[in-house]
């Protein structure tokens, strides 16, 4: 059976077609490949983006900012030593960008300028820390991109 360059044209297109379909369904049914929003109110935090803008210019007007360190119990988040501790309030947000279910929060509930993360809430890996606080009637945040 003798094929023309026309049945060979349409064959190429179904089979490249095929193709696609196949890798379009397995991408979109396999759990392997299932990757969520950010956040799940992600137009709704958009519309805060500028409150966290304006928090951040004013972090910067700090003398001194805050600082983090890994110690081997976990994250230490130093606040400025020139606050006094009893005022400041808060939380802090780690967000785990492979796998939303290690996310959390956790309220700013200082003894001293250190706020410990414990090591048994960490994985190793990439975090975003998000520190939102405020100090008497200033708002602060701070972010930061660490390794764990």
């Amino acid at each position: 059976m003798k094929i023309n360059w026309g049945t060979a044209v349409v064959i190429a297109f179904v089979c490249f077609i095929s193709f696609i379909m196949y890798f379009v369904i397995s991408m979109s049914t396999n759990k392997k490949y299932d990757h969520d929003l950010v956040v799940e109110d992600y137009y709704g935090q958009e519309l805060e983006f500028q409150h966290d803008i304006d928090k951040e210019e004013h972090s910067k007007t700090l003398s001194t900012n805050i600082t983090w360190k890994k110690t081997k119990d976990g994250i230490q988040i130093t606040f400025p030593k020139n606050l006094d501790y009893k005022n400041i309030e808060g939380k802090v947000f780690l967000y785990r960008p492979s796998n939303k279910q290690l996310d959390f929060e956790t309220p700013i509930s200082l003894s001293n300028h250190n706020l410990l993360i414990p090591d048994k809430r960490l994985l190793d890996g990439r975090w975003n820390l998000k520190i939102d606080w405020k100090y008497n009637t200033n708002s602060y945040l701070y972010k930061k991109e660490i390794n764990y």
